[in-house]
């Protein structure tokens, strides 16, 4: 009798870019706490959040009345903290409905949006590496 085949191995991590390889660990997760760059609160713990890859259009950043508000330009952001709980988070504020949107800003200084979740997917909070300060 044979032995029992092992289970397939679990698809590898998307490969961070050179900027954000020292940010990831090999399993994927953030080495690094994750900080606001305006106030250095702490936003997440290290190894929290899942490097993700996605093409996501976030406003420009500022205060989160005026972010809630929309309009404006905005950037496209491709590198991000997948979060899958919400209560991960050691210091996040959420602004108002935007359509099925609701952007992620700093509880403290309101300094955002530094992320997006999506109302159709309770599960996913994306946190933008451009946005934030690691430590």
């Amino acid at each position: 009798m044979e032995p029992a085949a092992a289970p397939p191995p679990s698809p590898p991590p998307p490969a961070a870019s050179p900027g954000s390889a020292e940010l990831v660990c090999a399993q994927g997760r953030n080495l690094k706490a994750v900080l606001c760059q305006r106030c250095g609160s702490r936003v997440l713990l290290p190894g929290a959040a899942t490097f993700a890859r996605r093409e996501l259009l976030l406003p420009a950043m500022r205060k989160k009345a005026a972010a809630a508000a929309g309009g404006g330009g905005g950037d496209v952001v491709r590198e991000h903290w997948l979060v899958r709980d919400m209560f991960s988070f050691e210091n996040v504020g959420f602004t108002r409905d935007v359509g099925n949107v609701k952007f992620l800003v700093c509880a403290d200084c309101e300094a955002g949006p530094i992320g997006w979740h999506c109302l159709d997917d309770k599960d996913s909070f994306y946190v933008a590496l451009e946005r934030v300060a690691h430590e």
